[in-house]
């Protein structure tokens, strides 16, 4: 008789869940219906609650339109205008060397910590009648422009400034030491690196903005159908007893965000599978 019919198999064991693990799980489902999925399914309720004719209606009326329309366009357009100068101000704060960079790089991070309202009384001021700059945007299309910049910026500087610091910069000093110039080092190579973290970047400044109140309040003045985003026009909505009404546009705000969330994961894998095809191509 062979050895190896003598040889015990090995048996395989399923992994049992830990009591922790599960007990993990439970709390954070529950913690994630409680805060985000009841009041995301109680809005869409409300929305619904006179019926898709009222629905529609509600979403469909010319301000609302109007204020959607408004809103989509200008957040596309901070999406756009933030890619650019983020990845250049993120470009400089890796790549350069200058007095004060610290404190510049401590200063991104103020839109996040700074109350919307107050950085609308800030543009306001500043931009508004009177400027002390000579610039008065004040309850124009310019204005929202403006605070949706502010507000939005450092989400593709957050964005890049990691892969800029990741980045091989052996394969760029190679590139030069073959006679490209800098534009082709970084047309060829740094850029391919920097897209899906650009496009993240930009993903999240549109979902940002498509959602942003307290920075376009005041300095947009809330004009229908010129400077009223869908935000403030659902606050009127409120404040003129039409909470239905004003449930349904959030409703399609919410799923505009979904849309752009669902867009970043995607941007997320692409970027994950280009990164182990450079891997794959540098062995």
């Amino acid at each position: 008789m062979s050895t190896t019919a003598l040889t015990p198999r090995p048996v395989r064991r399923r992994a049992a869940r830990s009591p922790s693990g599960a007990l993990g799980l439970g709390v954070a489902t529950l913690w994630l219906s409680i805060i985000v999925l009841l009041p995301l399914a109680a809005v869409v309720a409300k929305g619904l609650d006179g019926g898709t004719g009222t629905f529609w209606t509600a979403i469909t009326t010319k301000q609302s339109l109007a204020a959607l329309r408004f809103t989509v366009l200008v957040s596309l357009l901070t999406a756009v205008v933030n890619s650019f100068f983020g990845t250049m101000i993120a470009w400089v704060l890796v790549r350069d060397r200058f007095r004060g960079k610290r404190i510049i790089n401590a200063l991104i991070d103020l839109p996040f910590a700074l109350p919307t309202i107050v950085a609308g009384i800030v543009l306001l001021s500043l931009y508004g009648k009177g400027s002390p700059v000579g610039i008065s945007v004040s309850y124009t299309q310019s204005a929202v422009l403006l605070a949706f910049l502010f507000v939005t910026l450092p989400f593709v500087i957050r964005a890049v400034q990691p892969v800029l610091i990741e980045l091989d910069r052996e394969m760029e000093q190679a590139a030069i030491s073959l006679g490209a110039s800098n534009l082709t080092v970084f047309r060829r190579i740094v850029l391919p690196n920097l897209v899906p973290a650009i496009l993240s970047g930009a993903a999240l400044a549109f979902a940002r903005a498509i959602g942003e109140f307290g920075s376009v309040v005041l300095i947009s003045g809330n004009i229908p159908l010129h400077t009223q985003v869908s935000s403030v026009y659902i606050f009127n909505l409120i404040e003129s007893d039409a909470p239905i009404s004003a449930a349904a546009v959030a409703t399609v705000l919410m799923l505009v965000s979904l849309v752009v969330l669902l867009a970043i994961r995607g941007f997320g894998r692409w970027g994950a599978r280009y990164e182990r095809v450079l891997e794959r191509d540098g062995r």
